[in-house]
């Protein structure tokens, strides 16, 4: 029996995440997501795939960010009809994330196309529709962690918790070698950080030969989250002194939830004054709601928190702003704020609005929390290019900008090379979901450890196993 890993998307990149295994006549896709970029590589990347959907017997889903599950519509619409496996929280929140990434797209495409149309450009399409995404949820099934599926006469299917985000998961393969023997494939893209408020510690399958890895911060350390909490604290007050807004710039999904976490802990031991919070995005708000009906799947520490009735996380101090209008009107708004809107690499939503509307201020601050991938207009808000684009037009970037990355729910290059020594005599280690640099960073701190690792290329194939 031939076993191949073929590395679709997501290798030597961060966004995009896709990845092909098969044994024998069994082809299971790890994650669908989308790749993040300008318009046009944007859908030029996304539109179509290296494999036939239609022959693959299985997809898995780690979780619910977009560049892992963003693309599943388009694997439907190209004719893939079997079923997506999560975990139940994942599933929950696919609910919200799919149509959300349907939505934004339509309402981007008309944004976009109503100034094409006074240019004389070419009008655009969106990836997929809201309907379209919708039609997607039906094929997810859901799968506790540590309960064991089989996927086919070859594969089976387990999920560890992976700490990255809620329902967040390290799906573990077990295929049948055809010899009365098996191997055993962990997938950890994304992986999580120890000791994070809210979410519970990445678990380490045992005896595992063969990893998928992320390496986002492969090469950089994360400093700690109580100085990263005192840095916003302080990004805070020197903007309210000047009479400005906070804008961060945020995922909807976890992100969101632990920057009002912060920020109303911040409030509560009297770091910073009390002022509005706002969380503009739809989306955030039934994403919350998942959070809360999905408690049980968190720590210890908040699960006791929910169970004696405290404070939720602060959500009953912040205004959830739905309706364009609402939106709209907080640009009109002249006193101090914290304006909290997705998408977290300010490639689309609402984000765009308020960054066009207050980046040329410099009594505003733009705090970026999370990771921004290279051709981004995040990326290129954190390089601090002097003018940006905003719906294609040039923006003066004033105002000030500061960078915590110690928000990040991605492992830095200590905890990704703990994490491998934690699983054991690993055969070897595929290196993806990075910046080259970052990528080559991790695979040279395994060197030194002597644990073999690669860096596939996109459309790689490597061979695991093969009847001889």
């Amino acid at each position: 029996m031939t076993i191949t890993l073929k590395f679709c998307g997501g290798a030597r990149t961060v966004t995009g995440s896709t990845h092909l295994l098969s044994a024998d006549r069994s082809n299971v896709l790890l994650d669908c997501g989308l790749f993040h970029g300008r318009r046009d590589e944007f859908y030029s990347v996304n539109s179509s795939f290296s494999f036939n959907p239609q022959n693959l017997c299985a997809c898995i889903l780690s979780h619910a960010h977009i560049d892992h599950c963003g693309n599943l519509p388009t694997l439907i619409k190209k004719g893939y009809r079997k079923h997506i496996f999560a975990t139940p929280p994942t599933k929950e929140l696919c609910r919200y994330m799919l149509p959300d990434s349907g939505y934004v797209q339509e309402e981007d495409v008309k944004f976009v196309n109503k100034i094409n149309r006074g240019r004389g450009v070419a009008l655009r399409y969106p990836l997929y529709t809201k309907q379209e995404a919708q039609n997607t949820l039906k094929y997810i099934r859901s799968l506790e962690y540590h309960s064991r599926f089989t996927l086919s006469k070859e594969i089976d299917l387990t999920f560890f918790n992976s700490g990255h985000i809620l329902g967040a998961s390290v799906p573990v393969l077990d295929v049948k070698t055809g010899q009365g023997s098996m191997i055993r494939i962990a997938y950890a893209v994304d992986l999580g950080r120890y000791r994070m408020p809210l979410l519970r510690d990445p678990e380490s399958p045992k005896d595992i030969d063969y990893l998928i890895i992320e390496s986002t911060y492969g090469g950089r350390s994360h400093a700690s989250i109580e100085v990263a909490e005192e840095e916003l604290g302080s990004a805070i007050n020197r903007t309210v002194k000047r009479g400005g807004k906070v804008i961060i710039p945020s995922f909807a999904l976890e992100r969101t939830q632990l920057m009002v976490f912060f920020i109303n802990r911040l409030i509560k031991r009297k770091k910073i004054k009390k002022l509005p919070i706002y969380v503009d995005s739809p989306l955030a708000v039934n994403l919350t709601e998942v959070f809360r009906q999905n408690w049980e799947y968190f720590d210890e520490s908040y699960k006791k928190a929910f169970l004696d009735e405290k404070d939720r996380l602060g959500f009953d101090d912040v205004t959830y702003v739905t309706s364009v209008d609402e939106s709209k009107r907080l640009n009109e708004e002249k006193r101090p704020m914290v304006i909290i809107s997705a998408s977290g690499m300010c490639e689309n939503g609402r984000i765009l609005h308020h960054l066009r509307n207050n980046i040329e201020n410099p009594h505003n601050t733009i705090v970026v929390v999370g990771f921004m991938a290279k051709e981004t207009l995040g990326r290129r808000i954190v390089e601090r290019e002097r003018v940006v684009k905003i719906f294609g037009r040039p923006y003066h970037l004033n105002a000030e900008v500061i960078t915590l990355n110690a928000f990040s729910s991605h492992a830095d290059k200590d905890g990704l090379v703990d994490y491998i020594k934690s699983l054991g005599s690993v055969r070897k280690v595929f290196i993806v979901h990075g910046e080259e640099e970052q990528s080559e960073a991790l695979r040279d701190n395994l060197k030194k450890l002597n644990i073999k690792a690669h860096i596939p290329a996109k459309e790689e194939t490597v061979f695991l196993g093969k009847k001889r």
